[in-house]
């Protein structure tokens, strides 16, 4: 009789990935005084390159969009 293999350990599973999902709400034209896109407020640099950013980076760009949002569309009296 051949002895049996020893168990194979189970993988360690993998720390949860936070996901910073898109600003993007599907109003896409770019601003031609600030740069900014009118629906999510990024800039087209932003926007190209979500897909490749780390999720700090992302953060990042969701904290500047309120300060964009009221440049582009101030508060009325």
């Amino acid at each position: 009789m051949t002895p049996a293999a020893p168990p194979t350990p189970p993988k360690p599973t993998p720390p949860p990935r936070r996901v910073v999902v898109s600003p993007c709400i599907s109003v896409c034209r770019i601003d031609a005084a600030t740069g900014w896109c009118e629906g999510c407020q990024r800039t087209i640099e932003e926007i190209a390159a979500w897909g490749s950013m780390g999720d700090d980076r992302r953060a990042d760009v969701w904290a500047a969009l309120p300060a964009r949002r009221a440049a582009l569309y101030p508060p009325k009296p």
